[in-house]
């Protein structure tokens, strides 16, 4: 751990030194890289983008995302006011002098990532490209929120929508297609949602499940990952943290099915000790049943 702590830091100090984040004027345009970054985020909703989504978003305290505001607002480079829909709430947008600066920010950071890149060789600069896709997944990762949401949460509806979908299009060559059975959520259901950057990036939910020996057991049901985080441990994650989820509620273990042609749920179960067991419900989608056992510590 603290070889991979070390190797992070020196690049956390060439990367800083050499993209220009430790200059008071950040790419020359007279204003540090906060404000920037700030500008770029307000640009990247072409109907603006409310305040408390901001402060998310980029991880900002209130007092310091209010500074940097009304600094962009002197320089005309962006407006606030009160969204039309909730007057209680603040909406930021670019007026036409900043979108100005929005493109000027974007030709020098293109202008500067490409001085970067030019020296190096095609195959040197492959290889880089591929390890910051590969860096920024995995910080990412490191940094998102998982927590508990309601059932009728308008994230968690069309998460688990998303997770329908997908699942539909992997089961439309088998014979009888999939139609999801009941609602897309149990109202009795405990969901957890996994967030970056305030944007929902997985989801999953248990529920508690009569056994056929009597027992009740915690069904873990809709859970899914986005497809860009897909190699990311999240999945890891996310049934991790909804088997802490039925231990604090008291369930000696937590149970699942699936179907064979979803390869990559069968790795996860396998790699993280679920163990097979025989059918106990009668999902028609379902071919193959798990059962985890819970350590009451886990909770």
């Amino acid at each position: 751990m603290q070889d991979d702590v070390a190797t992070l830091r020196r690049f956390n100090l060439a990367w800083s030194q050499r993209t220009g984040v430790l200059e008071h004027s950040f790419l020359g345009l007279g204003r540090p890289l906060a404000a920037s970054r700030l500008l770029l985020e307000v640009g990247s909703s072409p109907d603006g983008a409310s305040v408390l989504d901001l402060r998310t978003r980029l991880g900002l305290d209130s007092g310091y995302l209010s500074r940097l505001l009304r600094r962009l607002e002197r320089e005309g480079l962006v407006l606030t006011e009160p969204d039309p829909a909730d007057q209680r709430r603040r909406v930021a947008s670019l007026t036409e002098d900043g979108r100005r600066e929005l493109r000027e920010i974007d030709r020098r950071s293109d202008a500067l990532a490409s001085s970067l890149l030019m020296p190096l060789t095609e195959s040197q600069r492959a290889r880089l490209a591929e390890a910051l896709r590969t860096a920024e997944l995995l910080v990412r990762a490191a940094t998102l929120e998982i927590g508990e949401h309601p059932h009728d949460d308008p994230r968690v509806l069309a998460a688990v929508g998303r997770y329908v979908d997908e699942v539909a299009d992997r089961f439309s060559d088998l014979d009888g297609g999939f139609n999801s059975p009941g609602a897309l959520v149990d109202p009795g259901g405990r969901y957890l949602l996994a967030l970056s950057d305030g944007v929902v990036v997985g989801v999953g939910g248990i529920r508690p499940t009569p056994m056929p020996d009597g027992s009740v057991a915690a069904e873990v049901k809709r859970m899914w990952v986005d497809p860009s985080w897909r190699g990311s441990g999240l999945g890891r994650r996310l049934l991790e943290a909804l088997e802490q989820l039925a231990a604090s509620d008291g369930h000696p273990a937590v149970v699942l099915d699936t179907n064979r042609v979803l390869g990559e749920a069968l790795s996860l179960y396998t790699r993280t000790g679920y163990v097979e067991v025989p059918r106990y419900n009668d999902n028609p989608h379902a071919d193959a049943w798990f059962r985890k056992a819970l350590s009451p510590a886990a909770g």
